[in-house]
């Protein structure tokens, strides 16, 4: 035989909100899809272009000079993608309902990369690709987040 619940101390009221029954105001499933893909699509670019970037510094490192050129421009692409994703992640949030965190892991991503272009432009290498490392692995983990993480509504 199974004992009957502890008493929690509090009547329920018929028609009084219980907190298990009222939606979460962070809610992914009511994310609208427009905005998720945005999120998806500018975190995934984003991604492309910091690996990108890796190749071409690659090919510069290993004697093929006119690669800076084509890393710097891939620089300020990667800087304006990263800023779109923030402007995606805001959206997500706000209309969207969906969490806050996306907002702040974008923005930190946008001040890593303003920081990682100052360097390259400074040629501080030493700074550069220890941090490049760190770009990767955000970029690598939002994106991964924005394919499993949040849920569009149903239309």
């Amino acid at each position: 035989m199974s004992s009957p619940p502890a008493p929690t101390g509090r009547a329920h009221v018929p028609g009084s909100a219980d907190p298990a029954d009222v939606p979460a105001r962070t809610d992914p499933a009511r994310v609208p899809a427009w905005i998720v893909w945005s999120l998806r699509v500018t975190a995934t670019l984003h991604l492309v272009t910091v690996l990108g970037q890796a190749v071409i510094a690659g090919m510069f490192v290993t004697g093929e000079v006119d690669m800076l050129a084509h890393h710097n421009l891939g620089a300020t692409i990667t800087t304006v993608l990263v800023g779109l994703q923030l402007i995606a992640a805001i959206t997500l949030w706000r209309p969207g309902r969906g969490p806050l965190w996306p907002l702040g892991a974008s923005a930190l991503q946008l001040t890593l990369v303003n920081i990682q272009f100052v360097l390259g432009q400074e040629r501080q290498i030493a700074m550069h690709i220890p941090l490049a490392m760190v770009i990767f692995g955000l970029a690598v983990s939002m994106t991964a987040w924005t394919w499993r993480g949040p849920r569009r509504a149903a239309a």
